[in-house]
């Protein structure tokens, strides 16, 4: 009798792997937000914390949500063996991904070229929100690149209805991504001069 234990399948090493990597990203972006908004109290008199957000950041969020949208439709196609669905969804999610880091670019080169942020580009909220919002765009690129390689391996026939883990944790990322977003734009929003529409 062998006294080697039992190997788990490939799928559920990586599905357990997966779930380690989210909790830890949840750590660190929850206590990212915490720590933001202790030091957006402690700084609410600045005159930055008057500074509106970009409403690009609202176009943005749009984007997401129809990303993450797009994702869970790919994984339906995916059980239903819908290859040609499957190949449209990855990819316009791939295009959603992309436009959402052009968005997030935008914004922040309009949060920079704010005069307030050129007097004092090191110090209040305004530093902090870019801080934020660049650590999430390099998690969100880390996704475009694991959407990029998910897209390439389906259409090369990596996938079918019994093996497609890569893109549900593909999917799953992306909906942990977008509630990140959700509570770091909150967080602005409340710590800033919100959004104000052009009259």
């Amino acid at each position: 009798m062998s006294t080697q234990p039992l190997a788990f399948p490939v799928d559920r090493r990586a599905q357990q792997g997966g779930l380690v990597f989210l909790a830890s990203l949840l750590v660190f972006f929850l206590s990212s937000i915490l720590l933001y908004l202790m030091y957006a109290f402690w700084r609410r008199d600045d005159p930055q914390s008057a500074n509106p957000l970009p409403l690009s950041f609202i176009a943005s969020t749009v984007c997401m949500l129809g990303i993450s949208v797009l994702a869970h439709l790919s994984i339906v196609a995916v059980r239903r063996e819908k290859r040609f669905r499957l190949m449209m969804l990855l990819t316009a999610s791939l295009l959603g991904a992309m436009l959402f880091m052009g968005l997030q670019l935008w914004s922040l080169s309009e949060i920079i070229e704010q005069p307030e942020y050129a007097i004092s580009p090191h110090k209040g909220i305004v530093g902090m929100v870019i801080v934020l919002a660049i650590l999430h765009a390099l998690h969100v690129a880390g996704g475009v690149i694991a959407l990029g390689l998910v897209t390439a391996r389906a259409a090369l026939g990596f996938y079918d209805h019994e093996r497609f883990w890569a893109i549900q944790f593909s999917a799953t990322y992306w909906h942990f991504l977008d509630a990140i977003w959700i509570c770091m734009l909150t967080a602005f929003w409340m710590t800033s001069g919100g959004f104000q529409l052009p009259l």
